[in-house]
């Protein structure tokens, strides 16, 4: 008969289960990752900062994807890191710091796509409105994306975690390497049907509109594209939405393999891996992606790397 702890607010973490051979490359590997994935966002970020030619809606707007993926990244795997190190009965976390790491998973998976959907916009506008496009994309405009961006997430996340709260606990195990809204109601006698119809009417509305937004824009920009006989329209039109579905299908993929691993129990140690790759690979390629892509980035690295150069050599 299994035992039952009642709303107890210390909570195990089963975390990501390693071999004790494994235990120290998989740390470092992860650890490695981490580190570089830190540097390439917070460059690119500081890069847009101080580079006047950065300062324009497509790059200001590409910077809330940057804060997303780092603060999805960095609420999730340096906890993961620590727990590596500590056997499984030390993996500890109090119940409402837990609940704040589920807040923040959810609140970063969601923000990727709303960002995405209106950089989709910027791009719709750019392309096919180019004689409005300053008109259109004032700075009044650009806060007004960038607070719907947060503040819908925000709010829908904070129901699915509202729902999940009131929920009695009975058990005390995060059967996952980070904390998120199904590993806490999963600790729940209680029914959590209501839960669930949320969860996935959340996730169906969030994916159509996600999909729905992005399949309109580029539709459209592609019509534009086929009736238009300017080559460099068609060409910076085909480098900017390229990189941007690029980004968007890397990020709905790996978005997608968690939420169906997570109906197949007997998947878990994938759901794990999956989990953890989420949080490390798209926002580790986004700046990779878009630095290739951006010629104004590309150019002040170069201006960057040759001053280096030239100030090594006079040493």
């Amino acid at each position: 008969m299994e035992n039952y702890t009642y709303n107890s607010f210390i909570l195990q973490m089963e975390g990501l289960m390693v071999t004790e051979d494994s235990m120290y490359p998989v740390f470092f590997l992860f650890l490695i990752s981490y580190t570089v994935f830190m540097i390439m966002n917070l460059g690119i970020l500081v890069l847009i900062f101080i580079d006047k030619n950065l300062h324009q809606p497509m790059y200001i707007l590409f910077c809330n994807l940057t804060v997303s993926d780092i603060i999805g990244s960095t609420h999730a795997l340096p906890r993961l890191l620590s727990d590596m190190l500590l056997p499984p009965s030390e993996r500890l976390i109090h119940y409402y710091e837990c609940v704040v790491q589920a807040f923040t998973t959810h609140m970063f998976a969601t923000t990727s796509h709303t960002t995405l959907m209106i950089m989709a916009f910027d791009r719709y506008v750019a392309i096919c409105h180019p004689l409005r496009y300053s008109a259109i994309m004032t700075n009044k405009m650009i806060i007004k994306l960038t607070v719907s961006a947060w503040g819908v997430p925000f709010v829908l996340v904070g129901v699915l975690l509202g729902l999940t709260i009131r929920l009695n606990r009975c058990r005390t195990l995060i059967t996952n390497p980070f904390c998120d809204n199904a590993s806490l109601f999963k600790l729940s006698c209680e029914s959590s049907l209501i839960n669930n119809i949320y969860g996935l009417a959340f996730t169906v509305v969030l994916f159509i509109s996600s999909i729905g937004s992005t399949v309109l824009t580029y539709t459209r920009i592609a019509i534009v594209c086929l009736t238009s006989k300017n080559k460099s329209l068609n060409s910076k039109a085909l480098k900017t939405c390229s990189t941007h579905l690029l980004v968007y299908l890397i990020m709905s993929l790996s978005g997608y393999t968690i939420v169906i691993l997570h109906r197949f129990p007997q998947y878990s140690d994938y759901r794990k891996l999956s989990a953890i790759l989420f949080v490390i690979i798209p926002g580790g390629l986004n700046p990779i992606i878009y630095g290739l892509q951006s010629k104004e980035i590309r150019s002040f690295l170069l201006k960057m790397f040759r001053s280096r150069k030239k100030n090594c050599f006079f040493y």
